[in-house]
This record gives C-alpha cells, structure tokens and sequence, in this order.
C-alpha cells in the first residue's frame, strides 16, 4: 500500500490517494452480499448471502486484486458512484465521509482495531453464507441493524 497522510480520512474523498481510498474501507463486507431490487418500487433488500469470493469468516475477499476476473459485476467503489450507491450502509466509511460526517469511533483507523467492526456489529464476519451454498435469496433476506 502507498504513503498515507496524516488523519488523511477527514479529508474530501477527492482528496485521497488511490491508497488513501482502499484504506478507508471499514472491511464491515457488506459491499460483497448480495442485494434484491423489487421491480416496482426500487427498494433494496439486503441478503446475508455472499459473494463467492468472500470468506465467510473474515469478511475478506480472498482474491481482491483479480476479483472482477472471477465475479465480473463485482462493484468497484469509486468517487464517481459512491454517492449514487444508495445500499451502503450508514456505517460505511465512503458513504459518511461522502455525506460530511466523520467515521464511526469502532473504525480501525480510529481504534486500531480491525475487529472492531464485527465486534460492534457493523460487520458481516461469520454472519453470512456463500452464494455457493445458500439456494435463493428469497429466503436469505435479512434486516441489518445499522446503529
């Protein structure tokens, strides 16, 4: 990973590096669960149905840097989408940090805690099954609690 500035994460988004950005990620792996849209309303439910490249156990992707080889529609969060990305959590950090609000006091650059995020609830960290084995999503969907 690149340089990273001092308390870079209170700076506009379009202020970071590209270092800067993948380091602000929270690794909550809520980005890697799959999402139903009803056709009528637009209204996102979340699943805890995962990605098949998610370990299901860290909530880590075990193949980030050639993910999109692998799961082509996989999202790559950018400065350009990321406040078009209406599901992101509230406790996601590109969506606060978009929003103007500062980050979430469990975020590992704050506590130097990596776990935290899964100990405070916010991550999906053996909370979640792959795609590989779930069946349909239908009966996956679930109400993550975003406090």
């Amino acid at each position: 990973m690149g340089q990273l500035r001092d308390r870079f994460w209170e700076r506009p988004l379009a202020d970071l590096s590209t270092a800067e950005w993948e380091a602000l990620c929270d690794g909550c792996g809520r980005c890697c669960l799959h999402k139903m849209e009803d056709w009528d309303t637009g209204e996102i439910e979340d699943t805890n149905v995962s990605c098949t490249l998610l370990d299901t156990r860290t909530a880590r992707c075990r193949d980030y840097p050639n993910r999109k080889a692998t799961v082509p529609d996989c999202l790559r969060l950018t400065l350009k989408i990321v406040e078009d990305v209406r599901w992101l959590p509230s406790t996601c950090a590109y969506r606060r940090r978009a929003d103007g609000d500062p980050l979430p006091e469990w975020h590992y650059l704050l506590s130097g805690d990596r776990e935290a995020v899964h100990l405070r609830g916010a991550g999906v960290a053996g909370r979640v099954v792959s795609e590989d084995d779930a069946g349909p999503l239908e009966h996956h969907v679930v109400d993550w609690d975003d406090r």
